[in-house]
């Protein structure tokens, strides 16, 4: 006996959808959401139990309590639903959708792997960010009375006193906090990122992927907790497709009747791009590396393959990209096999790196 649970979860309350394996809507319900009232929830519901809810802030704690007590939990992607809607059709829609095999994406979680890492990750990331503005916020004040900032050494403190004594008393005000806040932000990135990688180093895969090329021991901290596991992925297309670097041919109108009724594939104008669908995070991670790749690893035999990239008329974005696949896919060959970086081993034929 099948049952397809749908579960609709906002701040206070949850909606609960039970559809059974021939479709039936067998119940609804509105639960607390808390723990307790929803494990007291699923446990009413007999028979060998399928829970299906959305991602957001609530679905890696709704994993970890709920995946005890049911058969199989399944995270599915936000979509966008056309026509009406409220928490019932919610729910419904994504029992049935679990029932009939036809959600559209599901998401990864292992809660309980790389708790402490993963949330340090997200505060690093989030200083990062708040820095960020702060300059932005005080280039700004310079910016509006027309004074010039160049580069980053307005944001120091050698020169600071010149750089306010260039604006107007009524916005010197404004400047000194935004500079306390820059530098009050600053030492807490410093605290933020030492406690990362102590983190990140207790894990022995951390030391290995630290020596392939662009990866530091920041990125490779921020990549451990998204990833997880290297088996998730059993090609490197299908990492470089999660990690938004796969290449996906974009047409429309591809088929055309011949004389004699037939159908055969039109000659069309193909779009190519990278895949929409992708980890954001990982994308920034290994783009970054290539970047740094570029620009401060000029002995290393990747940066020989772009220099034959662009050597051999390719655009500088594009070979850039081909930089950033390699890695990717040097990094989860690096952590399946658990070995150091061995630049020996890079292939610098053309077709080893399918560029975009």
């Amino acid at each position: 006996m099948e049952r397809y649970i749908g579960l609709d979860v906002h701040a206070a309350s949850s909606t609960l959808a039970v559809v059974s394996q021939a479709g039936k809507r067998l119940q609804t319900a509105v639960v607390e959401t808390n723990g307790r009232a929803l494990v007291e929830a699923i446990r009413r519901i007999p028979g060998h139990k399928h829970l299906c809810f959305e991602e957001g802030a609530q679905s890696g704690w709704l994993y970890e309590v709920l995946s005890p007590h049911v058969q199989e939990i399944v995270v599915a992607g936000i979509t966008r639903k056309r026509g009406q809607k409220n928490d019932r059709f919610d729910a419904q829609g994504l029992a049935e959708k679990l029932r009939t095999g036809t959600l559209e994406k599901r998401i990864f979680k292992a809660p309980r792997q790389f708790v402490m890492l993963r949330e340090l990750a997200r505060i690093h990331m989030a200083l990062a960010r708040d820095l960020v503005r702060a300059q932005a916020r005080l280039k700004s004040v310079y910016r509006s009375r027309g004074i010039s900032t160049p580069g980053r050494a307005v944001y120091g403190h050698a020169g600071r006193g010149s750089w306010q004594r260039q604006l107007p008393a009524s916005s010197r005000k404004t400047a000194a906090r935004l500079y306390e806040q820059i530098d009050f932000l600053t030492d807490l990135k410093k605290q933020a990122e030492q406690d990362l990688i102590r983190e990140s180093r207790k894990q022995p895969i951390a030391c290995v992927l630290e020596t392939a090329p662009g990866l530091g021991p920041i990125r490779v901290a921020r990549l451990l907790p998204i990833v997880v596991t290297p088996y998730r992925f059993r090609t490197r297309q299908q990492f470089w497709s999660y990690c938004g670097l796969g290449i996906v041919m974009r047409s429309s109108s591809d088929w055309v009747r011949t004389a004699d009724g037939g159908w055969v594939r039109a000659q069309v104008q193909q779009t190519r791009g990278l895949t929409r669908q992708h980890n954001h995070v990982l994308k920034d991670i290994f783009k970054g590396a290539a970047t740094t790749v570029v620009t401060l690893a000029p002995e290393d035999p990747i940066y020989v393959r772009y220099q034959q990239l662009l050597a051999a008329g390719t655009k500088p974005n594009l070979a850039k990209l081909t930089l950033a696949r390699k890695i990717a896919a040097t990094v989860l060959a690096m952590w399946k096999k658990e070995e150091r970086y061995n630049p020996d081993k890079i292939r610098l034929s053309r077709n080893a790196d399918c560029e975009a």
